[in-house]
């Protein structure tokens, strides 16, 4: 029976949820449920010093927000918790300790100072100074130094780090889903801490160590991790434990193409880079996008479905999802293209959903309407909006009277004899009994007919008075939505301002 499929997201509490971060955990909610798995949040917070109040719980929010809940971590509580590093501090140190007993790693007892001379030097010679096999043994570690001497540094309570005694001339071979096979000489790699005196891990063993605990099967991340593959493979090899399946996503570049997208980039190009608003930093739902269309939008980032289509609900992209489709260089982010994606949604949107979002913009301008009108009014100006906010600069004039009227446009179409003609409308269309848009239509075309004007006479100009501009959906609509009184009125109005 194969091994039930068990993946995790495992950010740091540092800060606010950057897209980058979101499309690793979609990438990996994906994953799971299309091969029937768990989704597993953990959050790594062994660094105590860059931990940033209220940034687990925004990670949370934001999860649920975008539809893509965990099965297992903080506050659901499955097999394998704790699911923060912190609680898990005391499992780390008896792991570190099995390594140094197994000769696969030792204690350093190297100062801050010494190292940071040694840096120095190896820099003036034009060299990198990278402490392992080259040069352990002329270090201050459980290597060079006899029991005894290890012993009465230990018992003194001496500082030290545990480091991980990496091969010599050996050649690495590594596999990833995405990149394929990965070759590294041993010979370049450095020792790395594992385990620091404070007793608290490095990410390095945090990580391997909660990923076997967890009985993770694949370990969905960013290329950023890619430097740390070989070390993570040979820790699963020391210990003797069977190493998950890798997978390093690529990043997510800044709009010009060149280096990965950062905040900065956002703040200058006018565009979320977070999902929910942190502090000044607007976010995604606050910006007025709807989760579906930033699922959407980030699943296409870095992924290709091998099709034409570019509009997938989540069900669609959990069946059609596959990581060797995922592509192995960046990907472009294009704000333009998010807000092609939310305008897609929102015209999936049924009219009474829609006008429930614009109820809420007219209550807070101290309009009321009634849920039918509101939703008249949606399905006539939704095709051009790309958020629901845009309704009100879209159909204002369906709920107030224009105030003032489009300078360019009249001095383009209020000619004089134009109030002449705009009068005798507004008595055509008082004598209409039943005042829907077929019929007014009907009347009014007639009626310019029979006049023998040109319809460029006044249908420019009766628009820019029922609306204040050349704006808006079919005129006789409008008309029609705003009522007789309404339109005469703001017939007369315009003559007597125009």
């Amino acid at each position: 029976m194969s091994q039930k499929v068990r993946v995790r997201f495992a950010p740091s509490p540092t800060g606010p949820l950057h897209i980058g971060g979101l499309r690793t955990a979609l990438f990996n909610y994906l994953y799971a449920k299309k091969n029937g798995g768990d989704f597993i949040l953990r959050i790594e917070d062994t660094d105590q010093n860059r931990f940033v109040e209220g940034a687990e719980e925004y990670i949370i929010e934001a999860l649920n927000w975008c539809g893509i809940p965990f099965d297992e971590g903080p506050g659901k509580e499955g097999a394998y918790g704790p699911y923060r590093q912190s609680e898990r501090k005391d499992l780390y140190k008896s792991y570190a300790l099995e390594l140094i007993e197994k000769g696969k790693a030792y204690y350093a007892f190297d100062s801050a100072e010494t190292l940071n001379h040694h840096r120095k030097d190896h820099e003036a010679k034009g060299k990198t100074f990278i402490y392992n096999w080259h040069n352990r043994l002329k270090l201050t570690n459980s290597l060079s130094l006899s029991e005894e001497e290890v012993k009465a540094k230990l018992d003194a309570g001496e500082d030290y780090v545990i480091r991980f005694k990496s091969p010599e001339n050996e050649e690495i071979h590594l596999n990833d889903i995405i990149r394929g096979p990965i070759k590294i000489d041993s010979s370049t790699l450095d020792d790395k801490v594992l385990f620091k005196s404070d007793g608290m891990p490095t990410y390095h063993l945090a990580n391997i160590v909660d990923d076997h605990l967890m009985k993770i099967t694949h370990v969905i991340r960013g290329e950023e991790w890619l430097p740390s593959l070989a070390l993570h493979a040979q820790l699963y090899d020391a210990f003797g434990w069977q190493s998950p399946e890798f997978a390093h996503l690529p990043l997510i570049m800044k709009p010009v193409g060149k280096g990965k997208l950062s905040k900065r980039d956002g703040e200058k190009g006018g565009f979320p880079v977070f999902p929910l608003t942190w502090n000044e930093s607007e976010g995604y739902r606050e910006a007025g996008f709807f989760p579906e269309a930033v699922i959407n939008f980030l699943a296409l980032l870095g992924w290709n479905p091998g099709t034409e289509q570019e509009i997938f609900s989540l069900e669609e992209l959990v069946s059609s999802f596959t990581l060797e489709r995922v592509n192995k260089s960046g990907a472009r982010f294009d704000p333009e293209k998010n807000n092609w994606y939310n305008q897609q949604w929102l015209q999936k949107k049924s009219n009474a959903e829609l006008a429930t979002l614009f109820d809420t913009d007219l209550k807070n301008r101290n309009i009321t309407a009634t849920k039918e009108y509101v939703t008249h009014v949606v399905s006539l100006i939704k095709d051009r909006a790309i958020f629901a906010k845009d309704f009100w600069d879209l159909g204002s004039y369906f709920f107030e009277a224009p105030s003032s009227y489009n300078e360019k446009a009249v001095k383009k179409q209020w000619k004089e004899e134009t109030p002449e003609i705009m009068s005798k409308v507004a008595s055509l269309l008082d004598t209409i009994d039943s005042f829907e848009s077929s019929i007014i239509e009907e009347k009014v075309k007639g009626w310019i007919s029979e006049q023998e004007l040109s319809f460029g006479k006044v249908m420019p100009p009766l628009r820019l008075v029922i609306v204040g501009d050349m704006k808006g959906p079919h005129l006789f609509d409008i008309m029609e939505l705003i009522g007789k009184k309404e339109t005469i009125s703001r017939i007369n109005t315009a003559i007597a301002q125009l």
